[in-house]
């Protein structure tokens, strides 16, 4: 008997008590639609860490990375066996109008930028053009949009961590261009020119942040990254060497283990949602026990029946799943739009769907086994009494 045959009666068995499995559908779509957006808040965090490059190391002040390196550190780390290309970036703490607009901005040597970000993908004529424009910077397309910035725009920039040595605190630069990211990562940021933002400052001159390493064999990363290490130890600064993905992850994990939050958090969603569509089955399943009895009397086998009862919970939570992650990609679509300077990668990720699609099937599982079980070893005579 061809299993669509069931489907008619699988239909009618649900819509007997259609607010009871509305009820159960919405609290299922619900748990999936917060899976959803949970599932996208932690893309947006975490998927600049993913996406960081696998062929980078980032060397730092031993201590702390708010202590600056000295400016020399970069020449000798360039020229360590295994390294390919080597720049500098400091952290600038710049704000724009507002001190609520932070904005991303780091100083950078033109001149070696691109060869440790071979991603960054800047027209060339407008990489020219900053290369010879001191004054100049180049933006992120998601900053540039946030704040429809164009080129040959003058942005004056705030620092709230450095001030100019006649008492300003205010950097202007032109945009000489706008950088889109071949990898997809985040272009919420900004790059200007190191020397600009060398010479005028009042403090920490001749000093740099950090020093970003792109290194011929991912492989030996740990091998690079000791002998970069070497070359400073028991000098008065002292230096340590991580991957790229180790150094963004220090920063992400300054705000908690966002992992384990949402994890926490979707686990007692669902445990809530398996309660509700558990208790939903066996409360249909006990109604219909004389209906089961007579169902085995026509001929349905055990196994029939038990398929039914577990079909039924299969097409509320895979219903329900599917209804919930639609809501969710609308919403995340719009909070993107709404936050793109700050959450640019808020979207649901491909592997999350999969997910949810193991996940409603599971519980599903888990939610009919009971019922069905019950179902299966019910027995006729039994059932005729009780219904009688």
């Amino acid at each position: 008997m061809s299993a669509l045959r069931f489907f008619p009666l699988l239909v009618a068995n649900l819509s007997r008590r259609r607010i009871r499995t509305l009820l159960t559908l919405a609290s299922v779509a619900v748990a999936f639609l917060l899976f959803g957006l949970l599932e996208a808040l932690r893309h947006a965090l975490t998927g600049g860490v993913e996406l960081t490059g696998a062929d980078r190391l980032i060397t730092m002040d031993k201590v702390s990375i708010i202590q600056m390196l000295p400016r020399s550190y970069l020449d000798r780390a360039a020229r360590v066996e295994g390294v390919r290309a080597a720049t500098a970036l400091s952290w600038f703490g710049a704000t724009f109008r507002d001190e609520r607009n932070t904005i991303v901005a780091q100083a950078a040597d033109p001149e070696t930028l691109f060869a440790v970000y071979p991603e960054f993908d800047l027209p060339a004529a407008q990489r020219q053009a900053w290369m010879a424009d001191t004054t100049g910077m180049i933006v992120g397309e998601s900053l540039a949009h946030a704040y429809k910035w164009k080129v040959g725009d003058v942005i004056p920039l705030r620092s709230t961590i450095f001030r100019k040595r006649d008492g300003g605190d205010t950097w202007e630069l032109r945009v000489d261009g706008i950088f889109a990211n071949a990898q997809g990562g985040d272009t919420n940021g900004l790059f200007f020119h190191y020397q600009y933002f060398n010479e005028p400052r009042s403090q920490g001159r001749d000093l740099i942040g950090w020093i970003v390493l792109r290194i011929q064999d991912p492989a030996r990363a740990a091998e690079v990254a000791r002998r970069v290490d070497a070359l400073f130890a028991n000098s008065s600064t002292e230096t340590k060497t991580s991957t790229e993905r180790a150094f963004a992850q220090g920063f992400l994990n300054q705000v908690g283990n966002i992992g384990a939050i949402i994890s926490v958090v979707v686990s007692a969603v669902f445990f809530t949602m398996l309660l509700v569509t558990a208790n939903t089955m066996g409360q249909a399943v006990r109604e219909r026990t004389p209906e089961l009895a007579v169902m085995k009397t026509l001929g349905f086998t055990s196994g029939q029946v038990l398929g039914l009862v577990i079909a039924e919970a299969l097409f509320i939570t895979v219903l329900g799943g599917a209804i919930g992650l639609l809501l969710a990609r609308l919403l995340a679509s719009g909070l993107r739009r709404a936050l793109q300077q700050y959450l640019p990668l808020l979207t649901i990720p491909t592997g999350a769907y999969a997910a949810a699609l193991a996940l409603a099937v599971g519980l599903g599982l888990v939610a009919a086994a009971l019922p069905a079980w019950a179902a299966w070893r019910l027995r006729i005579t039994d059932a005729l009494r009780a219904g009688g």
